[in-house]
């Protein structure tokens, strides 16, 4: 099972999900927003230098706490030298190895963010319930038609209370998982680390591991 994490819009949360979910699913995560990256780091190489032909896909897996990761680079530079084509075949690569894997889209609708939708088997749209960000979850969402990856679930994310669930449900054409706004998630976040091994307890690791079952049973 390969999913793509997308959205559209940045700043919706998109690798807060991508970490969590490949959390649930034992997955690979791969971070594949090339410009502007937002997973932790590793050491060793990179998706840069996998997609640069200066290192294999699986020696540039890492382990980062409970979650496999493959990183990208931070650097212009690093972006530069990449073979956008070669995405699709580093990700085919990995599937020889491991069952399942979860990549972290950039924003935007160039074609680094339809590289990752070509590759996946299916995608979950992350968004915010604000109308700008609706807006920009409608296109990529028509993307994501036009390249025949199937949407399994939207995700609702940094919700209040009385999420506009129907109305997205309705918009999106899937299902909705809400997420609450919530200082653990972004403390677990900023230290690279999924909500289920800093806060088990917490009703926002509850809602990953829903998501996490919810994906699971829709490729199943």
């Amino acid at each position: 099972m390969i999913v793509a994490v997308t959205g559209g819009k940045g700043g919706v949360g998109k690798s807060t999900v991508a970490l969590n979910l490949g959390n649930e699913l034992d997955a690979v995560v791969v971070d594949a927003d090339l410009a502007m990256a937002d997973l932790p780091t590793t050491r060793g190489p990179d998706l840069h230098d996998v997609l640069a032909g200066r290192a294999e896909p699986l020696e540039a897996i890492s382990t980062v706490g409970t979650v496999s990761l493959l990183s990208c680079g931070r650097t212009l530079a690093g972006a530069r030298g990449c073979d956008l084509l070669a995405f699709t075949k580093v990700i085919e690569q990995i599937t020889e190895e491991y069952e399942h894997i979860v990549i972290d889209c950039p924003a935007g609708m160039a074609a680094d963010a339809g590289l990752p939708l070509v590759a996946a088997d299916s995608c979950l749209l992350v968004t915010i319930p604000q109308r700008f960000a609706l807006a920009d979850a409608v296109r990529t969402r028509m993307l994501a038609r036009q390249l025949d990856t199937g949407l399994l679930r939207v995700v609702l994310n940094r919700t209040e209370k009385n999420p506009p669930v129907e109305i997205v449900e309705r918009t999106l054409g899937a299902p909705v998982t809400a997420i609450p706004e919530s200082k653990t998630v972004a403390q677990a976040q900023r230290h690279g680390r999924p909500v289920a091994t800093a806060a088990p307890e917490s009703k926002s690791a509850e809602r990953f591991a829903e998501l996490g079952r919810a994906v699971h049973r829709c490729r199943s």
